[in-house]
């Protein structure tokens, strides 16, 4: 019960506004830069090495029913996000999931970001709080409870899978 508790003070503090506290480090397989801890996507625009985040976000093109729909819906929800930036798979989801969010007009108070380094951990304990095993992990959130997440690939395509999620809890819900 006191788990639960903490994580539900943790998100509802993490909702006040985007920040950034992470560690800079250079990962030993591929020289990448490593960040570790929580960031927000100006971070990834401004690291001068992070050359495959503005290439792959501007060359995205969301699909435009399931951009309308989130432009309705997605502002009633939260995201939690985590990647790696040592990561090809970070490399392609998350530029796609930063246009998608842009097109949708999504709240950028509303969504927390965490690097992790290869052993998928970030400064603090976020990545145990939210049982993170791969990146990029993109977990959606109402009222403080998980309705869905989308795990190192997407199904259809980033707007389409998260259409689907809040399809799904909307449905439910009725």
């Amino acid at each position: 019960m006191k788990y639960y508790l903490f994580l539900a003070l943790l998100l509802i503090s993490m909702n006040a506004t985007a920040q950034s506290d992470f560690d800079r480090s250079i990962d030993s397989e591929n020289n990448a830069v490593v960040f570790k801890g929580q960031l927000v996507f100006d971070d990834l625009s401004k690291e001068s090495s992070f050359d495959w985040f503005a290439k792959n976000a501007t060359a995205y093109h969301p699909q435009k029913e399931a951009i309308a729909f989130l432009k309705k819906e997605l502002a009633a929800y939260e995201l939690v996000i985590f990647l790696g930036t040592w990561c090809d798979d970070s490399h392609q989801l998350i530029p796609k999931l930063y246009a998608t969010l842009q097109a949708a007009q999504y709240p950028t108070s509303q969504y927390k970001m965490y690097g992790v380094d290869r052993a998928k951990t970030t400064k603090y304990i976020e990545h145990q709080l939210y049982q993170i095993a791969f990146v990029p992990t993109i977990i959606v959130y109402k009222n403080n409870q998980e309705v869905g997440r989308i795990v190192e690939a997407t199904r259809m395509s980033i707007e389409e899978d998260l259409a689907a999620i809040l399809q799904k809890e909307i449905s439910a819900s009725k």
